[in-house]
């Protein structure tokens, strides 16, 4: 049976697309304190969140339905196959928000200013937004990351162990489904039970991000706007934690198994 199907690639185009909108949230951050609007870049961030979150939701049908069709022969060896292309393209669609980060932060920027002249209209912004006009403008301020943006981070400055917290909690996030689909493989007595828990990892990983990741950035975006930090640091910093996004979907890979063999152990305790 062909492991590169037309339903695995719409999977994969749809994972891709879940990646970029999470690693270009951080734009939005960045184009708030370059206006000082940080109150409203904050709402066009969470509704790329709330997007990120909801696309996560709708792909757990169609990544079901890869073993309901996988073969009965050496069916785990192809469903972990498929699994990990996925994941490859987690990586790719990282890959491609880090390019286009710049890019985005300066279309943010005008989309928060947009957004407070629209009184907050969200509909009135993506009218605004999509319009010919609009898209024809956005194409000019097209450009890529430099290697000037961490000219003005010292390697004492770097935050080694946030850097790894959030490497590790994008490797969790990145897995959860993933490998709780392959845990119902993996004990197919306590299938339903394992498929269920890609809920729970995806939240922890959810607060996890929100508790030890967001404050972080926040703290430094706000000190901009009061005029007590450098933009650039923020822009450094913003590198740093998209880096190591990139860098724990990689981390999924190896995490991947383990994680499925950890899941089906422990719904020995539930089941």
């Amino acid at each position: 049976m062909e492991i590169i199907t037309e339903k695995l690639l719409f999977i994969a185009l749809f994972i891709f697309i879940i990646h970029s909108i999470e690693t270009l949230a951080y734009a939005v951050r960045l184009s708030g304190a370059r206006v000082k609007m940080i109150a409203s870049a904050l709402s066009l961030f969470n509704i790329m969140v709330i997007v990120s979150r909801l696309s996560n939701t709708m792909q757990q049908p169609f990544l079901g339905s890869l073993i309901d069709n996988a073969p009965a022969e050496n069916k785990l060896e192809f469903v972990e196959t498929q699994f990990r292309f996925l994941i490859g393209a987690s990586t790719v669609g990282t890959a491609l928000g880090i390019i286009l980060l710049p890019t985005f932060i300066a279309l943010f920027s005008r989309a928060i200013i947009h957004l407070s002249e629209e009184k907050g209209s969200v509909p009135s912004l993506m009218k605004r937004t999509f319009s010919l006009h609009y898209i024809k403008r956005s194409i000019t301020h097209f450009s890529l990351p430099k290697f000037s943006y961490l000219q003005d981070l010292k390697v004492k400055d770097i935050p080694i162990r946030l850097f790894l917290v959030n490497m590790f909690i994008t490797s969790i996030y990145t897995i959860g489904v993933l490998a709780a689909l392959y845990a119902a493989l993996l004990v197919p007595e306590r299938g339903t039970t394992a498929i269920m828990a890609s809920g729970l990892i995806n939240g922890m990983a959810t607060i996890l991000l929100v508790v030890f990741i967001d404050p972080k950035l926040s703290v430094i975006a706000d000190d901009i706007v009061n005029g007590r930090g450098s933009y650039n640091k923020l822009k450094s910093m913003s590198l740093m934690m998209v880096t190591s996004r990139l860098l724990g979907t990689l981390l999924a890979q190896v995490f991947f198994i383990w994680g499925a063999e950890y899941i089906a152990w422990f719904t020995k305790f539930i089941a």
